[in-house]
């Protein structure tokens, strides 16, 4: 049986659809196919992103922003949307939107900020087990 596909979107693909995509492949391996994109992908992943990923052992290496690929969309088993700002019409592929914890709204910046909006990431990727029938 062929593992799920799980695409991970967010605007541009260089931050939290970056993080969730590395938790995924982190916490579930060979379990799941991970892909990542954004609706209007960036130059480049964000640093700080990578750094928090980096202190939990997840790996963003030989990744960049890339854009939504509907085959991809089509394929995919579960489309994750990340964020309030990101639309995509996935058509008939069931679709999850996280809106993820913003601490930025609290004052909390930097590498603070960063580490929670990873740990909520995380949390939400671990419970994706459920959600897939997959074991966490």
């Amino acid at each position: 049986m062929e593992p799920p596909t799980v695409l991970f979107v967010c605007v541009k693909n260089g931050g939290k659809s970056q993080m969730a995509a590395a938790l995924a492949r982190q916490h579930y391996g060979d379990a799941m196919h991970v892909l990542s994109a954004g609706t209007s992908p960036g130059q480049g992943l964000n640093a700080e992103s990578v750094a928090a990923l980096e202190e939990v052992g997840a790996s963003t290496a030989g990744e960049a922003p890339k854009p939504v690929d509907p085959q991809a969309v089509a394929d995919a088993d579960l489309v994750v949307i990340i964020g309030p700002e990101a639309q995509l019409d996935a058509g008939s592929t069931p679709v999850q939107r996280w809106v993820t914890d913003e601490p930025s709204t609290r004052g909390i910046d930097g590498m603070e900020r960063m580490r929670l909006v990873r740990d909520d990431i995380a949390t939400r990727v671990r419970s994706l087990s459920t959600d897939l029938g997959l074991r966490s």
